[in-house]
């Protein structure tokens, strides 16, 4: 018996000095494997655990990039206060977003003195896919932007003055990234396509394009007080006429057109108003034949007339010689006047 228990107790005891060692080992492997990120951050002041880099493993989770986004946070003198923590880093990873990014971005803006921009914009900015290290650079650097765009299929905004002379230009718009409404507000799509409203709509307004070419500043002063950069991205700093050069005058071709118009709508009236006529004249020739047809029809009757008369006995023969004579006596002068008539055309034409 005695040596029975003496074989348990040291079973026992090699049991508990393997699982000694094998938690020993497991602790020196974590050590191994977390301690450079450990002390980095002890020393730094990061003050990240060594159970928390084993939680960010399990919680699949890069430890490195934590450790290093917030020893970056740390050096550059941003705080808990902040909303930097090794949670929120986490979170963000997590989320799909650019931890190291953001970190960079909230860096260059607290060296900027840009005071809006904390962790939490910073990284709804980056979750809703903008570059807000982009959106930060230009904050500080203005953008240039050409207006229309280079390589674009016009090379220029055109505008009719009230005097119908048109105005091709170019404009230079500077704008500066609007952080408080990088999410959600238009592009420089959008900008462009203000501004080139804004020029249109102030070469317009202008009397003439002597005015617009004496003072072109009043182009860009219209834009401005437009505020065409509200729910945009974007804050307008200030926008150049680059260049402003004359074309067409659209007034007067517009006139010609028309006049030509005009002209048609003339001709193609007076074109009814002759086809009416002519459709008049037939009619009146038609009625003169038909006329001509009664008259002859009449005349028919004549004879017939004067047989019946004689049958009646109310027509004599002394009567019928007397109206032979008159008819003769007419005919006879209807003769001497076309003959006279002929006579003095014909001496006027001697003369």
């Amino acid at each position: 018996m005695p040596l029975l228990a003496q074989d348990t107790g040291q079973v026992i005891t090699i049991v508990v000095i393997f699982i000694a060692l094998f938690f020993g080992l497991i602790v020196l492997a974590v050590f191994a494997r977390y301690f450079r990120l450990w002390i980095q951050s002890v020393t730094t002041g990061a003050n990240i655990g060594i159970l928390d880099l084993v939680g960010m493993t399990f919680r699949k989770v890069s430890p490195t990039v934590i450790v290093r986004c917030k020893i970056m946070a740390v050096q550059a003198g941003l705080g808990d206060e902040t909303g930097i923590t090794s949670k929120s880093l986490e979170a963000h990873y997590l989320a799909g977003g650019n931890v190291p990014l953001v970190i960079r971005a909230i860096v260059a803006a607290h060296k900027a003195k840009l005071l809006e921009l904390n962790f939490k914009l910073a990284a709804a900015i980056d979750l809703a896919g903008r570059n807000v290290l982009e959106a930060v650079q230009t904050s500080v650097y203005p953008k240039v932007i050409d207006c229309p765009v280079r390589g674009s299929a016009r090379d220029s905004l055109d505008g009719i003055a009230q005097n119908g002379i048109q105005l091709k230009v170019k404009a230079r718009v500077t704008v500066r990234a609007n952080l408080r409404q990088l999410i959600g507000g238009a592009t420089e799509e959008t900008i462009i396509a203000r501004v080139g409203e804004g020029i249109v709509s102030a070469i317009g307004s202008a009397a003439s394009h002597g005015e617009v070419l004496e003072n072109p500043d009043r182009i860009s002063k219209t834009v401005l007080s437009r505020r065409l950069d509200s729910q945009t991205a974007f804050e307008i700093v200030s926008i150049d006429i680059a260049d402003v050069d004359v074309g067409e005058n659209i007034g007067a071709r517009l006139q010609a057109d028309q006049a030509e118009a005009d002209m048609r709508v003339a001709q193609a009236k007076a074109e009814g108003r002759r086809a009416m006529a002519v459709a008049e004249e037939q009619e009146m020739i038609a009625q003169i034949e038909e006329s001509r047809a009664k008259v002859v029809k009449a005349e028919a009757e004549v004879p017939k007339a004067i047989a019946q008369a004689f049958r009646d006995g109310t027509l004599g023969i002394f009567d019928y010689y007397k109206l032979r004579n008159v008819q003769a006596d007419t005919e006879m002068r209807s003769s001497i006047a076309r003959g006279g008539t002929t006579t003095r055309g014909e001496g006027g034409t001697a003369a």
